[in-house]
């Protein structure tokens, strides 16, 4: 959980009080859990909105953009370069502004929806689309840049 939590603050101390006040917020809520899901996914919803509520608490949170229409028809062709090290995409993905950088990581690698991020962001589900869509874009870019010329 922390790593997770480190994962969206970029700061051990930050993190650890995340995961710290997660802890302690799924303690005094655990009469509300009920079961539906596993106790560790529900246990990392918690981490997870607690470090994006401390994220909007230390830095200025940029307004997510609210689009009509999107394509989204590539939503799920993510390839990359075999030498393309994981650590790469994760530093390229790093360099981007944080309102696309909330929306990829909860898609990619927590693995949520349009609509779980929507619920947790805040946001519409097409704001959530939107900003995965140019977040892509600008995270191929930032690959391109660090030479992985399939990415132009």
């Amino acid at each position: 959980m922390l790593k997770l939590a480190y994962r969206y603050l970029q700061q051990q101390d930050l993190a650890e009080d995340a995961m710290q006040e997660a802890f302690i917020k799924a303690f005094k809520n655990l009469h509300k859990y009920d079961g539906s899901s596993t106790f560790g996914a529900w246990l990392k919803r918690i981490v997870i909105h607690q470090a994006i509520d401390d994220l909007r608490k230390n830095i200025r949170f940029l307004e997510l953009d609210e689009n009509s229409e999107i394509s989204t028809t590539d939503e799920h062709n993510w390839e990359v370069e075999d030498h393309c090290a994981v650590e790469d995409v994760k530093h390229a993905l790093e360099q981007l502004p944080e309102k696309y950088k909330l929306v990829l990581k909860l898609f990619l690698m927590e693995g949520y929806d349009h609509e779980e991020i929507s619920e947790i962001l805040g946001i519409s589900i097409n704001a959530s689309r939107t900003q995965l869509h140019r977040g892509k874009i600008l995270l191929k870019a930032e690959l391109k840049h660090r030479n992985y010329e399939r990415f132009a």
